[in-house]
C-alpha cells in the first residue's frame, strides 16, 4: 500500500521527519511538541500549556490527513518530567472526556531546552 507524506503550515515540522504519514486507512503522527507556530515560541511553560499546544497541533496535523481526533486509536505521550503526569492528565482530560484512546505514557530520554511533552497519535479513517 502506498504511503502518502502529510504535511501542515499549522503545526510545527522538520526535515527530520514527516509530521505525519497516511498508509490505507491509518494516520501516524509523529511526535510533536507544545510548540505554538504562532508565536514561534513554546506555548508556556505549564504542562498543561504544553500538552494543550501539542494536542492542538496533532489535531492540526490529522485534519491535513482527512482524519480527527476521534478517530484516534493510540496516543504515545512523553514527559521530560514524570512528576508533570497528573498536569498532562488535567488537560488530556478536557481533549478525550469519555471513549479516550488507548494510551501509554513514558520518559522522554533527550532532555531538549523548555520541552515538557511530546505527543503521537495514531488514527484509523473509514
Amino acid at each position: 500500500m502506498p504511503r502518502e507524506i502529510i504535511t501542515t503550515p499549522d503545526a510545527p515540522s522538520s526535515p527530520l521527519y514527516s509530521q505525519a504519514v497516511r498508509a490505507g486507512t491509518h494516520v501516524y503522527v509523529s511526535g510533536v511538541v507544545g510548540f505554538d507556530v504562532g508565536t514561534g515560541a513554546l506555548a508556556g511553560d505549564t504542562i498543561q500549556e504544553q500538552t494543550r499546544q501539542a494536542l492542538a497541533n496533532c489535531e492540526a496535523i490529522l485534519k491535513a490527513g482527512g482524519a480527527e481526533l476521534e478517530d484516534v486509536v493510540e496516543i504515545g505521550v512523553l514527559l521530560t518530567r514524570p512528576e508533570d503526569f497528573a498536569g498532562l492528565n488535567e488537560e488530556y482530560a478536557r481533549w478525550f472526556p469519555s471513549a479516550a484512546p488507548a494510551r501509554y505514557v513514558a520518559k522522554l530520554g533527550v532532555e531538549l531546552p523548555g520541552i515538557l511533552v511530546s505527543i503521537r497519535m495514531t488514527a484509523v479513517t473509514a
